[in-house]
């Protein structure tokens, strides 16, 4: 029997895509359009988090929930203002094609769905590579729960031991390990390299451009090297 595919599962906020701080900022003007004050630092530090995830985070488990709909519509329309101008981060699609043609199977991991994913699989521009695409519509539970990469993996036809996950937020890295995947860490995002490595990341490099600089000292080189023997 053939082994199974090498699969590459790729958060896409903060990862690919330039998104955070905008994330943040629409966050925080829905909160406003709400009557919450929430500080711009404690919305950063929960971007990666699905919206319900986020909204337990910031307002409270035992908060009056009648309002969620109506804050999670406001901060999608705001954010949507940017869908024609979402910011690719440097190397990002260079880098996934890299992978792929080095046989890794590209799967993105997201909460984003419907009008949103398209337009951040726009600003990335390679589909031409992407195989998958796992979005909030697929699971039960978002991240730092391990059910996107449950599903990611299902997608690429292949186990844990033969993945590896690029995140950029602590969620990303508790996702991926609570699912028994590696993670690769980005700082794009704005988190420390202390707090990723502090929640198990195997590696850290500053963006895309400089993991695929990197690549052949990577962990993605290192499982291609496992595989030979």
């Amino acid at each position: 029997m053939s082994p199974r595919p090498r699969a590459a599962l790729f958060d896409v906020d903060g990862t690919l895509v330039d998104t955070n701080y905008l994330h943040a900022v629409s966050w925080w003007e829905a909160f406003h359009q709400a009557g919450h004050r929430v500080a711009m630092t404690d919305i950063h530090h929960t971007v990666g988090m699905g919206s319900g995830r986020l909204l337990d985070r910031l307002l409270g488990e035992d908060r009056d929930r009648a309002g969620d709909e109506a804050v999670s519509c406001a901060h999608k329309a705001i954010y949507a203002t940017w869908f024609d101008r979402l910011p690719v981060l440097d190397g990002a699609p260079d880098l996934l094609r890299a992978l792929a043609s080095r046989g890794w199977r590209i799967v993105l991991v997201t909460s984003a769905q419907g009008s949103e994913l398209g337009a951040l699989r726009r600003a990335i521009g390679a589909d031409d590579v992407i195989h998958a695409a796992t979005s909030a519509d697929d699971v039960d539970s978002s991240k730092p729960a391990p059910d996107p990469v449950h599903q990611a993996l299902e997608q690429a036809g292949t186990d844990a031991g033969r993945a590896l996950f690029v995140g950029d937020t602590v969620w990303d890295v508790k996702a991926a390990r609570a699912a028994g995947v590696d993670c690769v860490a980005l700082r794009s995002g704005g988190i420390a390299r202390a707090e990723l490595e502090a929640e198990g990341a195997v590696a850290v490099y500053r963006n895309p451009a400089d993991l695929l600089a990197g690549l052949d000292d990577s962990p993605f080189a290192g499982r291609e090297r496992e595989g030979e023997r």
